[in-house]
């Protein structure tokens, strides 16, 4: 029997499914995880998925038909609606959001609102200067969507005026539906069936003598096909590959498809690369890296999550590779987790020499159209065996996952932050994982507290490597006190004397230095040293980064820019100074002091595309650059052979965090900067400069003393409650006023000790208390371990949704982050 109604997913922050009755014509094409069409609210239409089939017709309110099914086949399956059920309960927020997420745009229709140029409108008076240039630009246009107008209008914003149009009917609107994907299609030339023949082949070949350039083209064409028999057997030629072929004629192949010799066909081409490489087997493990290897599948026995303790230069990554060799003879898929879409140029150029075509790579610096490919290829056949990706990666259609390899478990990208939904994949894996009944390695030299903490309470299985591959030494940890090399005069710059003279030594010896800051852009602010005046954003409560390349002001939150001031704006002086040093200013001093290395700086403004990170990564391997400067997306995982020297040039910035985890996030990243030191033949050295040497973490650090930075953090976790001893969730308010989001925060805050009591703290501004012009208060709530998450978080979105439905609050935006991290 046929189910009369659907409750599909819909791609708003709306916290329901939303049910549509099933027309009786589509009834036996629709399935759960169909992409179907339906028209949302009044004229808005959308791809939404179905979620359920049912009987039932809602109580409350009538339901529109499904408008059209889009796919033949669902394209998502019911592990993943699953998947996406869990997410929006234990991270709080819609199913809508999720699906928002999970899916690449090119899968998501939605209907853009288009604006027509009414040719009969006359009007008596002039129309205001701002509508009359709106209106001339749609009627040069004739149709365009809002957002064409609004890009016209840089200068204000045009919905009033487009408002008043409306109303004058000088313009009228309509909704159209968007597409996002399109194939990519190439054209292919064949043989003519009746030019098969070799008889009439010569035939032909006698008629072109007086045509000797198309006489040669078709000589070309058929020796680049391999000869006339695989022509006969239907082989094609794409365009791009005769197009690259110097012996043959476009314009020749044109009119050799005019006479009928060749025949031309489109067709859909895959936008994704392929693997020419010849396929090797992975490499002989060592003694130490096989015992690990043999704990890790022991330990799966036993527990479905085991921590890899390695640490850097260990050979974590060829036991994964054995590991994922096992999974994917047993038929099974690997998902393979990395933190940085830096790191993946590195280890696809590793797995494709051992797996070829059978690796998929997925992440958003590969076009949507490209994202979309891969998505379609899961679904449709089982070519990739293997998925290497970051944490948008766990929202692939799978559908026999072994194995999730987390690398580098411990960083803070695989914790999404904006937009909802708020998840960290590190934890999703385990998610993912148990329902495809798979397993999951999680990998890093220097474990986050709450994977280590699982480990010790046997939650996972725990295996260590303690030494370096090929019994290569941990590199040489230098402190350098900045307070004393600043007294003494002992310094150039940014740069210590020992630092200096050890890059030096490394130039002459033709090897390479890595040069560490966690902040880009020239300088972190400008300051008059006349009035200690500070340019700061409009919008955001920091101030604003300056970028020497581009002569502005730019703030990291919002992207506002303004140019550089030539005076003061205070007091009309022209004394704006560089404070501090970013990684542009390293760039610039590096030359002046090293005039003949080859520098090449790598950070989110020299490395936006994917090609860009991929071009600075393979030209430093390919010792094109002598120095690489670099944030921290240098700091994981990449594997230099010829780097010698790290210089860390600031450790403090990264221990004044106002944050919890601050000492924490600190250890990891200098360990794992460090860890880039020395990989390969003579020990490393890295030179860590710091006004703070006598600081615990500095001082582990030196040591490699990863345990002791543990105890001591696990120390003060526990005595004030935070991770791993407690869940914390934070509930962020946000208002443009700021009476108004103080007076809510607080509201909000009473309402929730009186039942949760002193594990609420707040509110309070967070350390940067407005971004893109909203006021920020924020709110507290720790878990107890032993306490059942699903019933606190019900009641205090219960208590928050009633706190915040006082009129007074209107317009007040809220935002939870359940495990902030």
């Amino acid at each position: 029997m046929q189910a009369h109604f659907a409750d599909v997913v819909v791609p708003v922050p709306i916290p329901k499914l939303f049910t549509y009755s099933i027309p009786t014509e589509i009834a036996d094409s629709l399935t759960i995880g169909s992409r179907v069409v339906v028209q949302f609210g009044r004229k808005k239409s959308y791809s939404a998925i179905v979620f359920r089939m049912h009987d039932t017709p809602p109580e409350a309110y009538e339901t529109k038909p499904i408008l059209s099914v889009v796919d033949p086949l669902p394209i998502v399956n019911e592990l993943q609606l699953k998947l996406w059920e869990w997410i929006s309960q234990y991270y709080i927020c819609s199913i809508g959001e999720v699906y928002n997420a999970a899916l690449p745009a090119g899968l998501k229709l939605e209907s853009e609102s288009r604006l027509t140029y009414n040719t009969d409108f006359v009007t008596e008076t002039q129309l205001p200067e701002r509508q009359e240039q709106i209106l001339n630009f749609i009627d040069e246009k004739r149709t365009c969507t809002i957002s064409e107008v609004t890009q016209f209008c840089s200068g204000f914003n045009p919905l009033p005026q487009i408002k008043k149009l409306l109303e004058l009917e000088a313009v009228y609107i309509s909704e159209e539906l968007r597409t996002g994907y399109k194939p990519k299609t190439d054209t292919f030339f064949s043989l003519a069936d009746e030019v098969c023949d070799n008889e009439i082949m010569c035939q032909w070949f006698n008629k072109l003598e007086r045509a000797p350039k198309q006489s040669d083209t078709l000589m070309a064409f058929i020796q680049q096909a391999g000869g006339m028999s695989n022509l006969k057997k239907g082989k094609q030629l794409q365009r791009s590959e005769i197009a690259a072929n110097p012996n043959i004629s476009m314009t020749a192949i044109a009119e050799l498809v005019k006479k009928g010799i060749l025949v031309s066909t489109k067709m859909n081409v895959s936008r994704l690369s392929t693997s020419t490489t010849r396929l090797e087997p992975p490499h002989e493990l060592s003694d130490i890296q096989q015992n690990a290897l043999d704990e890790i599948e022991t330990s799966f026995r036993t527990h479905d999550t085991t921590l890899l303790h390695g640490v850097t230069s260990s050979g974590k990554t060829e036991i994964y590779i054995h590991l994922i060799k096992r999974c994917i003879e047993t038929g099974r898929q690997v998902l393979y987790l990395l933190p940085e879409i830096a790191l993946t140029a590195q280890i696809t150029s590793r797995l494709r020499r051992h797996f070829g075509d059978e690796l998929g790579i997925y992440h958003s610096k590969f076009s949507d159209n490209e994202r979309v490919e891969v998505w379609n290829k899961l679904l449709t056949d089982c070519k990739y065996k293997i998925i290497l990706g970051v944490r948008s990666s766990i929202f692939l259609p799978f559908s026999n996952l072994g194995l999730i390899i987390v690398d580098e478990e411990h960083e803070n990208s695989y914790k999404q932050y904006d937009p909802a939904p708020r998840y960290n994949a590190r934890d999703m894996a385990g998610v993912l994982a148990r329902f495809h009944n798979a397993k999951v390695l999680l990998g890093s030299a220097t474990p986050s507290l709450e994977s280590y903490r699982n480990a010790c309470d046997g939650k996972f299985g725990y295996v260590s490597l303690k030494t370096r591959h090929a019994g290569i030494e941990m590199p040489q940890i230098i402190p350098v006190d900045m307070r004393e090399a600043r007294h003494k005069k002992l310094y150039v710059s940014m740069f210590s004397m020992k630092l200096k003279d050890e890059i030096d030594r490394a130039l002459r010896d033709k090897e390479q230095v890595i040069l560490f800051q966690n902040r880009r852009g020239f300088s972190p602010y400008l300051e008059c040293y006349r009035c200690a005046f500070i340019p700061k954003c409009i919008n955001c409560d920091v101030s604003l980064t300056y970028h020497k390349s581009t002569n502005q002001l730019i703030c990291h939150y919002c992207s506002y820019t303004v140019a550089v001031p030539q005076v003061c704006p205070a007091c009309g002086t022209p004394a704006m100074e560089a404070q501090g040093f970013g990684t542009e200013r390293i760039e610039e001093e590096t030359k002046a002091i090293f005039p003949s290395a080859k520098v090449v700086r790598m950070d989110l403004d020299t490395a936006r595309s994917r090609k860009a990170y991929e071009q600075i990564i393979a030209d430093f391997e390919a010792h094109k650059y002598d120095i690489l400067i670099g944030t921290q997306m240098i700091s994981k995982g990449l594997d230099f052979e010829n780097v010698s020297t790290v210089g860390i040039l600031n450790a403090d910035n990264m221990l004044n965090m106002p944050d919890f985890r601050a000492y924490e996030r600190c250890f990891q990243l200098i360990a794992q900067v460090s860890g880039r030191a020395g990989r390969h033949g003579r020990r490393g050295k890295v030179f860590l400069q710091s006004r703070s040497i006598e600081n615990p973490v500095i001082q582990n650090v030196i040591t490699n003393n990863y345990e002791k930075n543990v105890e001591e953090q696990m120390h003060e976790r526990e005595m004030y409650s935070y991770p791993p001893f407690t869940r914390l969730i934070n509930i962020t308010l946000k208002h443009k006023n700021l009476a108004i989001v103080q007076q809510a925060a607080l509201t909000v805050a009473q309402q929730l000790r009186a039942i949760f009591g002193n594990r609420v703290l707040g509110p309070q501004e967070p350390a940067i208390g407005r971004i893109a012009t909203y006021f920020l208060q924020r709110i507290m709530l720790k878990i107890d371990k032993r306490q059942r998450p699903e019933k606190i978080k019900l009641q205090m979105m219960q208590t928050v949704n009633s706190a915040l439905a006082n009129p007074n609050f209107k317009n007040t935006v809220i935002q939870i982050d359940v495990d902030p991290y």
